[in-house]
């Protein structure tokens, strides 16, 4: 079976996870240090913090942040649940925004007219690239400052994607940059995820945070015994191992060949699909390079006569799943009961909802299979 998306684990990968195995650290020992030093170094942050997952790393970064009840966190429909779900766990009020039709990311201009209406709510905004493309950052920078907002970068589908040759332009414009090392990211960890940040106060009161909320004061220590801490602030746990680090580590280290080899497959897709009416490829802004975590081909299935369940019924009867990157995110029950929902406001996200798949795209996708893919798409969308 051919999945949309899939890890890709080697001989050294291996070997450092049982390097770790037979170590006498499972645990917040040496390698998770080691792994926040190499991320901090790649995308050039001040500082990084490890933690259990994506969705963790968001919860930790809102908490930090100080968001609360009456304040409004600007979010595209268009992303994972956890970009709007950690708005809503510290009471604040997800602001959704409907999505552009060129990177997918939050339409900048449309923004701008909400930061108007609610200028005293304003709080924060959280800005997904989308697929792997960065959205308009500097752009956005200056929406920051104009407004006073905090910012974070949901940089989970952009490991590895550049502007103007800078992969550390997430942490220049943003207050948190995120990032997740699920099994079908660009790189994994087999779980986990950072927050990525140029402020040391952030930092530390995030790694308070991970833990707990636990703080052993060396001072204290000294004077009490080794055993004392204090818990200040409410935290949980949401450390990551050392068995996961190391292959957090080592799968780093080849972020740069995935992230060039996914190039390579979106452009064998764009061959298949370019200068067809019905199908839109990711478009790519100038000075811009694609992670390609997602390859979203929009359908045009009205016109085709099939419906999307139908394409992956075929695909799927070929051994080929897809997927669908996303429900828009206020559609789902929970946000509609809670926050009401006019389709009116989000036509981009509906139209995008409606039309997009996800193609399979990932470094162990060989040339044979995706002629393969190439050939179920002529049989399939009839082209």
């Amino acid at each position: 079976m051919i999945n949309y998306g899939r890890h890709s684990i080697d001989k050294k990968d291996i070997q450092a996870v049982i390097k770790v195995l037979k170590s006498d650290y499972l645990t917040q020992g040496p390698v998770v240090q080691k792994f926040e030093s190499k991320l901090s170094t790649y995308f050039k942050s001040k500082f990084a913090l490890t933690v259990s997952s994506g969705t963790s790393a968001l919860n930790i970064a809102a908490k930090v942040l100080g968001w609360k009840k009456g304040d409004l966190v600007f979010v595209s429909p268009i992303t994972f649940l956890a970009s709007a779900n950690c708005i809503v766990q510290t009471g604040a009020t997800p602001k959704f925004v409907d999505i552009n039709l060129e990177d997918y990311s939050i339409d900048l201009d449309l923004l701008e007219i909400e930061l108007k209406k609610n200028k005293k709510k304003n709080k924060a905004l959280v800005i997904t690239d989308y697929a792997g493309h960065p959205s308009d950052w500097q752009r956005i920078n200056k929406i920051k400052n104009q407004y006073n907002l905090q910012v974070i970068n949901d940089n989970c589908h952009s490991m590895g994607a550049k502007i103007n040759g800078n992969k550390g332009y997430a942490t220049k414009y943003s207050d948190f940059s995120i990032l997740s090392f699920h099994p079908v990211k660009v790189i994994t960890a087999g779980e986990g995820g950072a927050l990525l940040t140029n402020n040391h106060k952030y930092f530390h009161f995030a790694k308070e945070l991970r833990s707990h909320g636990v703080v052993r004061d060396k001072k204290k220590i000294k004077q009490i015994g080794n055993w004392y801490y204090e818990m200040k602030n409410l935290g949980g746990n949401s450390r990551l191992s050392d068995i996961h680090a190391s292959l957090g580590c080592s799968q780093l280290s080849k972020l740069d060949k995935f992230v060039k080899r996914r190039n390579k497959i979106a452009k064998f897709y764009n061959k298949i699909f370019k200068n067809n009416s019905l199908f839109n490829i990711p478009k790519l802004r100038k000075n811009i390079y694609h992670a390609y975590h997602i390859y979203p081909l929009l359908v045009d299935f009205e016109k085709l006569k099939i419906s999307r369940n139908k394409i992956f019924q075929i695909f799927k009867k070929n051994k080929i799943n897809l997927q669908v990157h996303y429900i828009p995110i206020n559609m789902q029950p929970y946000y509609k009961k809670k926050f009401g929902f006019k389709g009116y406001n989000y036509v981009n996200s509906i139209k995008f909802y409606q039309s997009e798949i996800s193609l399979p795209i990932y470094y162990d996708l060989n040339l044979k299979k995706l002629n393969y893919i190439k050939k179920i798409c002529r049989q399939a969308f009839k082209i």
